[in-house]
């Protein structure tokens, strides 16, 4: 299935985010930590929207092959299994009741190594990283609270200029949601699932798994009004 047109707009939107990146590095150079082989946001858990994940899931098929695929999927795999227990065990704290946005902080500090992080500690698909990915390391509002990275040099009672997650989220969310209306997909909700990496990593997108409806050709002798 062809979805270049919908990536085009992502790459957009990717823009948009690497553009604010650099506008808050330069703004506050002195507190800005990140470099090659750190590696820090390889290891934070994050889920991404349908169009991120059929785009970072068209470039690892059409990228990376051979040995060095396999090692990525067996390390997509195992990724996966971790981020399931994760998931499994914050359903059931939120089913007893616990107060979610403990939840959610403790999750925030969970650790687990990204399938594409190689061992000199480079990104394996970096030109193709996630919106969450490319903004790792400057301070971003998302849901009333601000975060940034804790090797910054960022302080927490300090105010900074911060980068408004949801508005790109917001982009995300239309996008995906024009692609499930687009592919007439029988799953009306698919636009609101949100995956690991690792999962986007291993799935295979075809016409069967995004539940593609053929939209009925006209009959013969129908009028085309």
């Amino acid at each position: 299935m062809d979805f270049t047109k919908y990536f085009k707009e992502y790459e957009k939107i990717a823009a948009m985010a690497d553009n604010a990146f650099e506008q808050v590095k330069q703004e506050y150079s002195e507190c800005m930590r990140c470099r090659i082989n750190c590696a820090d946001c390889c290891h934070a858990v994050f889920d991404i929207g349908l169009i991120e994940a059929l785009y970072i899931n068209r470039h690892f098929n059409d990228k990376i092959g051979g040995a060095n695929k396999d090692i990525i999927i067996a390390k997509a795999n195992k990724a996966d299994r971790k981020v399931y227990k994760l998931k499994k065990q914050a359903y059931k704290d939120v089913q007893e009741g616990k107060d979610e946005q403990e939840i959610i902080a403790k999750m925030a500090f969970q650790r687990i190594e990204c399938p594409l992080l190689t061992e000199d500690k480079l990104c394996s698909l970096y030109e193709y990283r996630p919106i969450t990915c490319r903004l790792y390391g400057i301070p971003t509002h998302i849901g009333g609270i601000t975060h940034a990275c804790g090797r910054t040099g960022f302080e927490e009672k300090k105010e900074y200029k911060t980068i408004k997650i949801e508005i790109l989220q917001q982009k995300l969310y239309e996008l995906s949601a024009k692609i499930t209306k687009d592919i007439n997909s029988k799953y009306p909700d698919l636009f609101q699932m949100l995956i690991p990496v690792s999962m986007a990593l291993l799935m295979e997108y075809n016409k069967e798994t995004l539940g593609v409806v053929q939209k009925k050709e006209k009959q013969i002798g129908e009028s085309n009004k």
